[in-house]
């Protein structure tokens, strides 16, 4: 007599706080995840390269449809850059490929080169980045030998504060926290610092302490995790990340099969649909007079 398995029931969907650890990729994180988790359902917002640790944006089940969204947000970091050393990825887990004494870098040269790399700029990605070309990704192609250029693209930085300075002969090791958009490269920042001062840079330490309104004071290590792994409801995070929108019952259901809403004026980004229960019904964008759907939850 065969026996059916028994059917496992699905985790609620919502997202995962991950303080990701050294040396893991973002997709280890994940594939991890799902185990813990018991779902395939499982996707991060916004890449960590290996070498970073911190804050990583994990979602399950249905609030997997959230990340793109909220991928878009504000980060924040806290960076140590070494000047006078340059390497062939612009961190510390490639090749030195220049070196230049920075002993010479003043606090006030080091505070205009800073000054210079905050505001609406335009950046150069890393060679070794997930970026596309003609459908492959940079680094595949930089690591083949081959010469990647990368066109600068507009990112804004607004905060880059220096917090240490430490000097050991002939580097320098600045301690600094970067608030930025999306599609910044902290790398880059290194990288650009170095090269203004005439001396090159590159990045030792990455601690992402902030992916929008969740930071490292709601991160939990993968060894929680496994032993209570915490999920923030769906609709807690979507009405702590975007603007909310309490609806009316007749609302909530026009949203929910598709139909727009009257706009409010509440914004050019998602808005959080919320049934008069406290339901999460979808996320919305205003456009012109009306409010289009972006994400439906409900069925």
């Amino acid at each position: 007599m065969s026996t059916a398995r028994a059917k496992r029931t699905p985790p609620p969907s919502g997202l995962i706080i991950v303080d990701k650890p050294a040396g893991w990729t973002s997709h280890d994180v994940v594939a991890k995840l799902r185990g813990i988790a018991g779902t395939r359902k499982v996707g991060h917002a916004g890449t960590l390269d290996p070498m970073a640790t911190g804050v990583l944006v994990v979602g399950v089940e249905k609030a997997t449809r959230l990340l793109g969204h909220l991928a878009l947000t504000e980060k924040g970091y806290d960076a140590t850059i070494r000047l006078g050393q340059s390497t062939n990825t612009d961190d510390a887990e490639g090749e030195t490929i220049a070196t230049a004494s920075a002993a010479g870098v003043s606090d006030e040269d080091l505070a205009k080169g800073v000054a210079a790399l905050t505001g609406e700029i335009m950046q150069v990605p890393p060679q070794v980045s997930a970026i596309k070309i003609n459908g492959e990704r940079a680094y595949k192609r930089a690591r083949a030998g081959e010469d990647v250029a990368l066109r600068p693209r507009p990112v804004t930085v607004s905060a880059f504060e220096v917090t240490a300075v430490h000097r050991h002969g002939d580097v320098v090791d600045v301690a600094a926290s970067v608030r930025c958009s999306s599609g910044t490269y902290i790398r880059s920042l290194a990288r650009d610092l170095g090269a203004a001062l005439g001396v090159g840079g590159h990045l030792t330490v990455l601690r992402r302490t902030r992916v929008g309104p969740y930071d490292l004071s709601l991160a939990r290590s993968l060894e929680q995790l496994a032993a209570d792994c915490a999920i923030l409801p769906m609709a807690d995070a979507v009405a702590a990340a975007f603007p909310r929108r309490d609806v009316t019952a007749e609302e909530a259901s026009t949203v929910a099969h598709g139909g727009r809403l009257p706009a409010l004026g509440l914004g050019a980004g998602p808005i959080g649909v919320f049934a008069p229960d406290g339901t999460l019904i979808a996320l919305v964008e205003e456009q012109g007079r009306t409010a289009r759907s972006l994400a439906v939850f409900v069925s």
